[in-house]
């Protein structure tokens, strides 16, 4: 059996983010669980917004072919998604508008379509994201993404991990364990058929 391609990130490029703390532990979690994981910072790829004018006449921008190359190359997602008053980040949405743009050759949403994600989310709030997450799942589902039915939220995620960036609570971390490990088996079933 093939070993799942697992990319991992937050849709953050805050330095100090929590959903990178937490995205760092998950990918811990799903390498243990099997998978071969690759953790990217969205902040390594800098983009403008997305501007239909702007692709027209330059086309995609040099981070959007890398990220998208990153993506076609795994077999699946990882995401921690932060929420911004009530909804996606505009660094994840816009990562995903630019990535999802069809190049010449190449079957439309060639990142997306087939592949596997899992959501979680970490948040000072006490929701701990959930709202952004829902918008998220509908966002990738309509890419062609399909979607661990579980996800993880981190409310009031600010008191919530250790001086090493780990998760104070053991019950949060088997929570993450579970998220990653459907993930895994479920990108290993895909890759399979």
């Amino acid at each position: 059996m093939q070993t799942p391609a697992i990319l991992a990130f937050a849709g953050s490029t805050r330095a100090a983010s929590l959903n990178k703390l937490l995205v760092s532990e998950a990918a811990v979690l799903a390498s243990a669980a099997g998978a071969r994981v690759t953790q990217i910072d969205l902040a390594d790829y800098p983009l403008p917004l997305y501007d239909g004018d702007l692709e027209e006449e330059q086309g995609l921008p040099d981070n959007a072919r890398k990220l998208k190359t990153q993506m076609i190359e795994h077999n699946g997602f990882l995401i921690a998604a932060p929420e911004h008053n009530g909804g996606i980040t505009a660094v994840l949405k816009n990562a995903i508008d630019w990535v999802s743009r069809p190049q010449p050759d190449e079957p439309p949403l060639i990142a997306f379509r087939g592949k596997s994600a899992a959501l979680i989310s970490a948040s000072p709030g006490p929701t701990g994201g959930l709202r952004g997450l829902v918008i998220v799942r509908m966002i990738l589902g309509n890419l062609g993404v399909l979607l661990v039915p579980e996800q993880k939220t981190i409310p009031r995620a600010n008191q919530a991990f250790d001086d090493a960036g780990r998760l104070n609570e053991q019950q949060d971390r088997d929570a993450v364990r579970a998220v990653t490990d459907k993930l895994v088996a479920l990108t290993g079933q895909l890759i399979s058929d």
